[in-house]
């Protein structure tokens, strides 16, 4: 089965559009490898003259694509095999979620903020040989912002008033209003050619690898990109290897059929990689939700109560623990801690059942009442669904799992809204402003909610958008808008042969241009 989030859904079922790239110098500093372990960016470098650039490295993973273009509902294996490997933004956003220019070699803001002139850099070509140039960036934005565009960052560029090329090397956006957040934005932008063909199958992109060939339901490889305008990667090429569990994919590691595990989910298995010298684990930051999103347009979801009092009658650290055994974190909100507006909020709710059954009779409900919790088949969903069931049950709740696919998630639940609750991953970070939005799946709608959103994003400086932001999470937490189960941790296993990985899980994306094999 393919795994897929929302993040909005890097986005990403939406398909978030999370870009990639490398600093201001001379594209991904390939070489590097910044500290492992919590809050690592990278894992320890080891011997640098030792490794075989010759190697092709073997990932394994539990997200395919859907299909490669992340404006059509590409997936969260869309972002992780294709973000900074075979497409790049204008800016890149770090591990460590702070925006570099990439595809921009600089930019110039005017106009109070409403005028952005961006420079590209010099000699940067598409796999297909086509230079870069601004029309390819005015072509990218205004292919996220289309009709058809599935894409969850669409509403954030609502604010491009209009884009100029006045040259070559040279885009002039305009915007209606002032937006702090974006260039932070176009880091989600992936630029691609503007003549090329069927994205959902093919790709032109400017990355250090282009697409090899994509075998569904089991590989995608990618080969260097010999016309590359930065580092080289540091091996010579690298195939995305696709399980439907993670005891398959656990196992193919263990009999070097893998290299790596880009997300490890089966925590029960860590022990056999701890204890092994052949092995070394990282345990990661991470920015993904598991949600339980309540419709709150529709009965009872639409009384705050009723939300109040499922999220206090489930006990989020024993599922979290049941599920990852001492890894993730709780958390009370949309807003990990690596975002700007961070603030711990799991006290706004506590796990109270006999609270929980008196906000239900408060709320006219003191016998309970029935609902059908749609819920995608993919891990960790269908175990979660069947623990909220049962915490439930203890206040009088009585829940219908539907266990749907990830594509029926998209169409019935994002789409049609067709949904009265539902079980879903966020991906992203800095995505709380979505609750800012009525017309999100979600359908929470509090004005007070959206003028702070909205304001924000007026902001002169990041202190002012993270002070707002701050009030906006609260409003959002204490009107429970969705249960916030928990923070997934962040666990890459990877053979001890192997450094210069990604070890954070940040938007998903995995950049592998800087691994090296011993």
């Amino acid at each position: 089965m393919n795994r897929k989030t929302t993040p909005f859904i890097g986005a990403v079922i939406a398909a978030a559009l999370v870009l990639a790239g490398c600093g201001s110098g001379s594209g991904p500093d390939s070489g590097s490898a910044q500290g492992s372990g919590s809050g690592g960016s990278a894992a320890p470098a080891g011997s640098a003259a030792a490794f075989d650039p010759a190697a092709t490295i073997e990932v394994g993973s539990l997200y395919e694509p859907q299909n490669l273009d992340n404006t059509g509902g590409g997936g969260q294996g869309t972002t992780e095999a294709l973000n900074g490997n075979v497409y790049e933004g204008l800016f890149r956003l770090t591990d460590e979620g702070k925006v570099e220019n990439l595809l921009a070699e600089s930019h110039e803001v005017g106009s109070g903020g409403l005028t952005y002139t961006f420079t590209l850099r010099d000699g940067v070509k598409f796999h297909s040989g086509d230079p870069l140039t601004s029309a390819d960036v005015k072509y990218s934005i205004e292919k996220v912002t289309a009709k058809e565009s599935q894409s969850a960052r669409k509403s954030s560029f609502a604010v491009v008033k209009s884009i100029e090329t006045p040259d070559d090397g040279t885009v002039v956006v305009r915007l209606k209003e002032k937006s702090i957040s974006f260039v932070y934005n176009l880091s989600y932008v992936w630029i691609v050619n503007d003549a090329a063909k069927d994205l959902a199958k093919s790709e032109d992109g400017t990355g250090p690898y282009r697409l090899g060939e994509w075998r569904r339901g089991s590989t995608l490889s990618l080969t260097p990109f010999d016309g590359y305008w930065g580092t080289a990667p540091t091996n010579k090429g690298v195939v995305f290897h696709y399980f439907t569990s993670a005891t398959a994919l656990n196992n193919a590691l263990l009999t070097d059929a893998v290299d790596i595990v880009t997300s490890e989910q089966s925590p029960d298995a860590l022990e056999q990689f701890k204890n092994n010298p052949n092995y070394k684990v990282n345990d990661g930051r991470s920015t993904t939700k598991l949600l339980l999103a309540f419709n709150d347009k529709v009965e009872p979801f639409d009384d705050k109560l009723v939300r109040k009092a499922v999220g206090s009658a489930i006990d989020d650290r024993k599922l979290l623990d049941s599920v990852w055994g001492g890894y993730g974190t709780p958390i009370g909100s949309m807003v990990p801690p690596t975002d700007p507006w961070y603030e711990d909020l799991t006290s706004v709710d506590p796990y109270d059942v006999e609270l929980a059954r008196k906000q239900l009779a408060e709320a006219g409900l003191p016998n309970g009442f029935d609902f059908t919790l749609d819920t995608p088949n993919y891990d960790p969903h269908p175990t979660a669904a069947t623990f909220i069931k049962s915490e439930l049950a203890k206040i009088g709740v009585n829940v219908t799992i539907n266990v749907i696919t990830a594509d029926e998630w998209y169409t019935k639940v994002f789409k049609n809204r067709d949904f009265t609750a539902t079980l879903q991953e966020h991906v992203n970070d800095r995505d709380v402003v979505w609750y800012g939005n009525p017309d999100f799946y979600w359908g929470y709608d509090n004005p007070e909610v959206t003028r702070l959103v909205d304001e924000a994003e007026r902001s002169d400086t990041v202190e002012g958008q993270a002070e707002l932001l701050k009030q906006a999470n609260r409003l959002i937490a204490e009107d429970a808008a969705s249960e916030w189960l928990y923070l997934y941790p962040q666990i890459v296993v990877a053979s001890s042969s192997l450094s210069g990985y990604p070890v954070n899980g940040l938007n998903s994306q995995f950049h592998a241009y800087g691994i090296k094999k011993g």
